[in-house]
């Protein structure tokens, strides 16, 4: 136990799902634009995840109109006002970093299936 963790431990949040790299997710981001705010919602696939405890991060990837962006959220950010868990991934890799040089249906995942 490191001596930050008593601090930290006030700040970690415990509404956030179990993410993993391939999970498809909607974050709905608190935006602060001229003194008013206002939710808005970036939905993608998850990339990669680093870190862990309070500086645990993870990498959110979509397309918009044609060009691939990504964002890095901190998983116990506030400005973070709700994460959906939309669906799982089935991938064989922690980062997928790969899908960065694919387009169209080969940039695709694969949603993982209970049985």
């Amino acid at each position: 136990m490191k001596t930050t963790d008593l601090v930290d431990n006030q700040y970690l949040r415990t509404d956030i799902p179990k993410l993993k790299s391939g999970d498809e997710v909607k974050v709905h981001v608190r935006v602060v634009e001229s003194g008013k705010e206002r939710i808005q919602i970036f939905h993608g696939n998850i990339v990669a995840i680093q870190g862990s405890g309070i500086a645990e991060t993870y990498t959110v990837r979509k397309l918009s109109y044609g060009v691939g962006v990504e964002r890095t959220f901190p998983v116990h950010s506030p400005t973070v006002a709700k994460l959906e868990l939309l669906s799982h991934g089935d991938v064989r890799r922690a980062k997928l970093y790969y899908l960065r040089d694919r387009t169209g249906r080969a940039a695709k995942i694969r949603e993982k299936r209970d049985r």
